[in-house]
């Protein structure tokens, strides 16, 4: 089975790439769409405990809301729709795990939103999208 890792931020953009990863699933058939969330989070910070134990409640909410109400939808419409769905919900660099992610599934294709939810700031000094296509091991798929 062909597996197509699709990296949604809740953006309009995201949204998109979705759409392409679905007829991209359409055309090849036996697909699976895998849906990646990746929150930006860095383990280099130096912090009291008082302020890792919030960190770490924060850490477990940010997961449950990107899966409740990005993830869990998407999932449900897709598989309404037929296809196969699996999703994953993670914390760190977001282009280091997506290729991680696409490795770990054996993703043929990566296919994500040109400008996210960091907007702005990503076009003048560059983001996800451009440190992804260069450490990338599979095909990526950026959708405008």
């Amino acid at each position: 089975m062909t597996c197509i890792l699709v990296g949604l931020d809740g953006s309009a953009a995201g949204e998109r790439a979705l759409a392409h990863a679905k007829a991209l699933s359409r055309l090849i058939g036996d697909c699976e769409l895998a849906l990646a969330f990746v929150i930006d989070w860095s383990p280099y910070s130096f912090h009291t405990p008082e302020e890792l134990a919030e960190r770490h409640k924060r850490r477990e909410r940010e997961i449950d809301q990107a899966r409740d109400y990005i993830l869990a939808p998407a999932a449900k419409a897709l598989e309404a729709e037929g296809f196969k769905v699996s999703t994953e919900v993670r914390h760190g660099d977001p282009a280091e795990l997506l290729e991680a992610m696409a490795k770990a599934k054996g993703a043929e294709q990566i296919v994500i939103g040109r400008v996210g939810e960091r907007g702005l700031r990503e076009r003048i000094f560059g983001g996800v999208t451009g440190k992804l296509v260069a450490a990338a091991t599979v095909p990526v798929t950026i959708i405008p």
